[in-house]
């Protein structure tokens, strides 16, 4: 199964089974980058994230006009930080950023659970990153990977140029068929194999 893409740069369709690394400088420019990945030949979609709670990410997806019920948010932070959890069938809950086996858990889940044409991101390995470290990410982020593989799914896995050192930063490419870079002024150039 192909999936059409809407990020500037990159090829119009790409095969179930396909990773993509976005590479970006800070946060501000991915919201963009992230919301016309679900917009376009999706019909369910999981925000893992590890860098905000379901409620920003809701926000998010509403300033961007993203189709909400196709949604489905995996939270890892609103319990750690002691905030108050919405029961929502469309709402997964991790207890942090470093429970990486439960991430990947309910990452399956979601997508055993739905039909159709299905998209996951990541925002942000970064995150998994910091809470786990940089081993652990990459593990986390290979299983998630073939998850992909196994589903006939696609994923956006955001990456931060600015935290991770050159030699991790290839290391995280190595795996992707295809990677996406934010530059600061907001182009964006991609390399796909």
């Amino acid at each position: 199964m192909d999936y059409e893409l809407a990020i500037e740069n990159t090829p119009g369709t790409v095969p179930g089974g396909t990773g993509i690394l976005l590479l970006h400088p800070s946060i501000g420019e991915t919201d963009r980058i992230d919301t016309d990945f679900f917009k376009t030949d999706t019909d369910h979609f999981l925000v893992i994230s590890t860098r905000t709670t379901a409620r920003e990410v809701e926000q998010k997806l509403e300033h961007y006009e993203v189709d909400e019920s196709r949604a489905t948010i995996l939270d890892t932070l609103s319990i750690e930080r002691g905030y108050s959890r919405r029961s929502a069938d469309n709402i997964y809950y991790v207890a942090s950023p470093d429970n990486l086996d439960a991430i990947v858990a309910k990452t399956r889940e979601f997508l055993a659970n739905h039909d159709g044409k299905l998209r996951f991101s990541v925002d942000s390995v970064t995150e998994m990153a910091y809470y786990a470290d940089d081993d652990r990410a990459y593990e986390a982020t290979k299983e998630l990977l073939a998850l992909l593989d196994e589903y006939d799914a696609v994923g956006l896995f955001h990456l931060s140029k600015e935290v991770h050192d050159e030699e991790t930063l290839d290391k995280f490419r190595a795996l992707f068929s295809g990677v996406v870079d934010l530059q600061e002024d907001g182009t964006v150039t991609a390399e796909f194999q």
